[in-house]
């Protein structure tokens, strides 16, 4: 490969914008039709909706009845038509669980009914019943109607919503409850602080607000929440509050100051005014010789006002500083070149210097932590890193993590979805000490967040690693669709250098395989949630006993770093896991802003995933496998592999990045509608090296495409379909094939292209994609694949259009921002391996402007 010494293109014309109507395909509807007597349901509905009203005991301030509709196994519920999207007090949708029985997937839906609104429903079963009795067609009201099952009053065991089987089985043992309520009058914190406080029930110190909900946490038994539930009926979800782990090493390592003195006379720090690695932590000791340079006294944070910034007490932020700062702390200590840094350091203590800490709704201490540096510098470009991650589910014992009853993971949380709003670029709304408000009336202001995909912290012996890796799923909040998770791989598998206590200790992975404690999202709903992590970075390996009984930490498989000094202690110490792993990226990250300063967020994490490749160990597997899905599925362990700076922000003369940064409006809407439809697509017609491509003839070469944008969430737990999707826009691309002009390529993609009855040419599926329809039909913000094929073919391949799929804001009217148009970036690369070609210069030639480093 040619050596990377010029910049990448960023492409200069704006697509060409058409109206977009999508092609639609046929749909299988899940289940069979509803076989039983019609008026008899009716009538059977119907009275257990009226005895779910008498048996309703609720007092205090409530206002409406809480009530559950159950779908018949396998059988879809239109969870929409439950509720009504009038202005004023309406019945509303608060909660939906789907939970496996013998016969199939059984949906429950709880609606809050507001006093005066019960005959909303009560007509719908009414109307269903008559029409049932005279006509021999559907009946009135039937797609609603014939999915219920059965009604009932709802408990607060309705309202949780998540895994069922975490539900508390004591009723009587007091323990934490995250608790969302539905936003009405402004006063819903103020009802649920002032019940808490005549019950002497203990609340979180900070709550969250954003879109319809607010989070809080309740100290509270089972049975006592039942009865505020019977008191105030501002409550919408109950889940399970996750409590934050501590990566605490306890690692030694001898005094080497002689080698920082060494690297000090090495090292030329970035100026004020550079990009900066936000590390969101416990502290960082910012005065340790490798460190102070990089940091200024005000860009040390705190979360509350009465903790000491500047003071770390624990170690691990400082672990994360020097590999945030130098990327790779090894090298830079071995190497004997100068070593010139392009960013600079802040902090932000996220937990308190307590050892112990009551749980807290970490979305809002997040956003109060990114609102810290943001206000003493609100201009300075950074990238957010939080190493800090919260089990998705308790700790399981016993069995293997494989042989464990499977959950739903990737689900978003409050943590996760308040990383999604503030990557997408919502405002901080610091209201009172207390309560945090996501502010969607100002323009969105992107950021850019790093998180680690956290680690397995009971790895035993007789484990299959990378089986126990995917059964194991990211933790929270690094299932945030617009993060960039960041996972773990082995970067060695050599004990020449390990101490004799280890002398016949095995590593557990191979050198380039997977960390042994990295986590992956093989095991999520994969049509549901986003693949995590995108990308891994060296986090270290673990190393076998001999007797094959035990396994252990090696100083000579982690990651060199800073350390924390205490008297008698030395400057450095190792690190691991994907924490190790996540500073690194960062580094990259903070690194391409510095190259690039004038590109987006979204553009900065689409390149450091372009620039990932596999490992040897890696590939094998990716080019060993036999269908798609198993391909998606290691994408899935490994994301797209190793990022690399050097990729990232250079390009070679045979190894051509395209930037293309560009702007949609999704949806639009015939006057008061509240359906929309997709407005929409971008042609890129992108600056080509035809002739040079086509001179290469049957000479293989690879072409690389990533879309990367950030959605804005809608975390309620309420179906994850229609109007409550998680993302509120999706977007996906497509790519023309050799055999297509390209107006038969916008009408294989667009209706609206077409002329009336004209249909295009069928084609089998294009071959020489890794992941094809498995990865572009798949959810998340951001889309990759990789194709392989004819220098030939690829001189034909152009034009890449970008286009809408479906989002909360299409059926919200009020709450739909496509008029703003949302951003998103577009990045493809040629590389012709085999031979030594000039690609870049003629694409060059063809554009006005080239973005110099």
């Amino acid at each position: 490969m040619a050596e990377r010494d010029r910049p990448h293109i960023v492409v200069p014309t704006p697509p060409a914008t058409e109206s977009f109507t999508p092609i639609s395909l046929a749909v299988t509807p899940k289940g069979g039709g509803f076989g039983g007597n019609r008026p008899a349901h009716g009538l059977r509905l119907t009275g257990e909706f009226e005895s779910a009203f008498t048996q309703s005991d609720h007092d205090g301030e409530n206002k409406g009845t809480y009530i559950t509709f159950v779908s018949f196994p396998g059988l879809e519920l239109a969870i929409e038509s439950l509720e009504s999207h009038r202005s004023g007090e309406q019945p509303e949708l608060v909660a939906v669980q789907e939970e496996q029985n013998a016969d199939g997937v059984v949906i429950i839906a709880t609606v809050f009914i507001p006093d005066g609104k019960k005959e909303f429903f009560l007509k719908k079963l009414e109307q269903y019943v008559a029409t049932a009795e005279v006509e021999t067609g559907k009946p009135k009201n039937a797609a609603l109607i014939e999915g219920i099952a059965s009604i009932r009053l709802a408990t607060i065991r309705q309202l949780w919503t998540d895994p069922a089987d975490e539900f508390p089985a004591l009723q009587t043992q007091l323990r934490w409850w995250e608790v969302w309520l539905r936003k009405s009058d402004g006063k819903e914190h103020e009802r649920l602080a002032d019940y808490a406080g005549q019950q002497n029930l203990r609340t979180s110190d900070h709550y969250l607000g954003f879109g319809d909900r607010i989070v809080l946490l309740v100290q509270a038994s089972a049975e006592q929440l039942s009865r505020m539930f019977r008191t105030i009926d501002d409550i919408a979800e109950l889940r399970r509050p996750h409590e934050v782990s501590s990566f605490l090493p306890n690692i030694s390592a001898s005094e080497q100051a002689d080698w920082v003195r060494e690297l000090q006379g090495r090292v030329e720090h970035a100026e004020l005014g550079s990009p900066v690695v936000c590390i969101l932590d416990r502290g960082v000791q910012a005065g340790h010789p490798l460190l102070e340079e990089s940091f200024a006294s005000s860009d040390l944070h705190a979360v509350e006002s009465g903790w000491r910034a500047d003071v770390a007490i624990w170690s691990h932020g400082t672990e994360m500083a020097g590999l945030a700062l130098y990327g790779d702390v090894q090298a830079a200590v071995a190497s004997n070149q100068q070593v010139r840094l392009g960013h600079r350091l802040e902090s932000v203590k996220l937990l308190p210097d307590t050892a112990e800490n009551d749980p807290d709704v970490y979305g809002a201490v997040t956003a109060r932590a990114v609102d810290q540096p943001e206000i003493t510098a609100p201009e300075r470009s950074r990238v957010f890193m939080l190493a800090i991650t919260a089990p998705a589910a308790p700790a399981s014992s016993g069995a293997n993590a494989q042989d464990r009853p499977k959950q739903e993971s990737g689900r978003p949380t409050a943590w996760s979805a308040t990383i999604d709003a503030l990557a997408f670029g919502r405002a901080i709304d610091d209201t009172s000490p207390k309560f945090t408000y996501l502010n969607r009336d100002e323009a969105p202001r992107p950021r850019i967040f790093v998180i680690s995909a956290g680690n397995i912290r009971d790895v035993r012996a007789e484990d299959d690693h990378l089986d126990r890796s995917d059964a194991e799923a990211v933790e929270d909040p690094s299932q945030s669709w617009n993060a960039l998770t960041v996972g773990a791989y082995a970067e060695h598998d050599a004990m020449d250098h390990a101490l004799d206590i280890f002398e016949g200790y095995v590593p557990v992975a191979p050198r380039g395989e997977l960390s042994p404690t990295s986590r992956t999202s093989v095991s999520f709903d994969q049509k549901r949630w986003p693949f995590k992590p995108e990308v891994v970075a060296p986090g270290g390996n673990l190393a076998r006993s001999p007797a094959g009984t035990e396994v252990d930490t090696p100083e000579n498989l982690a990651i060199l770093t800073t350390r924390m000094q205490r008297p008698g202690e030395g400057y450095f110490t190792t690190s691991r896991d994907t924490s190790a792993a996540t500073a690194q990226v960062a580094a990259i990250a903070s690194d391409i802003r510095a190259a690039y300063p004038h590109l987006r967020a979204e553009t900065v994490r689409a390149l450091i995933v372009h620039s990932a490749e596999w490992t040897d160990a890696m590939r094998a597997r990716v080019e060993g496998v036999s269908t798609k899905k198993e391909a998606v599925n290691l994408l899935r362990r490994y994301g797209m592999g190793v990022p690399s700076l050097d990729r990232a922000t250079r390009s070679a003369a045979n190894a051509l990045t395209l930037v293309d940064e560009a702007v949609i409006h999704p949806y639009e809407r015939d006057g008061n509608s509240s359906s929309g439809t997709a407005r929409e697509m971008n042609l890129h017609k992108l600056p080509w090296p035809i002739a040079e491509l086509s001179a290469l003839g049957e000479t293989k070469v690879l072409l690389r495409v990533t879309l990367s944008y950030f959605v804005e969430p809608n975390p309620s737990s309420r179906g994850w379909t229609g109007r409550y999707v998680y993302p509120s826009h999706g977007l996906r691309f497509a790519m023309k094939r050799p055999e297509d002009s390209v107006d038969a390529f916008r009408q294989r993609v667009n209706k609206q292209a077409r002329e009336d009855g004209q249909k295009p040419l069928k084609l089998n599926a294009e071959k020489g994609w890794l992941f094809g329809r498995d990865q572009q039909t798949s959810t998340g913000s951001l889309h990759t694949d990789i194709w392989r094929g004819s220098a030939v073919d690829l001189a034909s391949k152009e034009a890449v259009a970008v286009y809408p799929v479906t989002g909360w804001w299409k059926n919200r009217p009020k709450l739909d921002q496509s008029d703003r148009g949302v951003n998103y970036s577009l990045v493809v690369s040629i590389e012709a391996p085999e031979v030594e070609v000039d690609l870049w210069t003629p694409v060059s030639q063809q554009i006005s402007t080239v973005i110099q480093v």
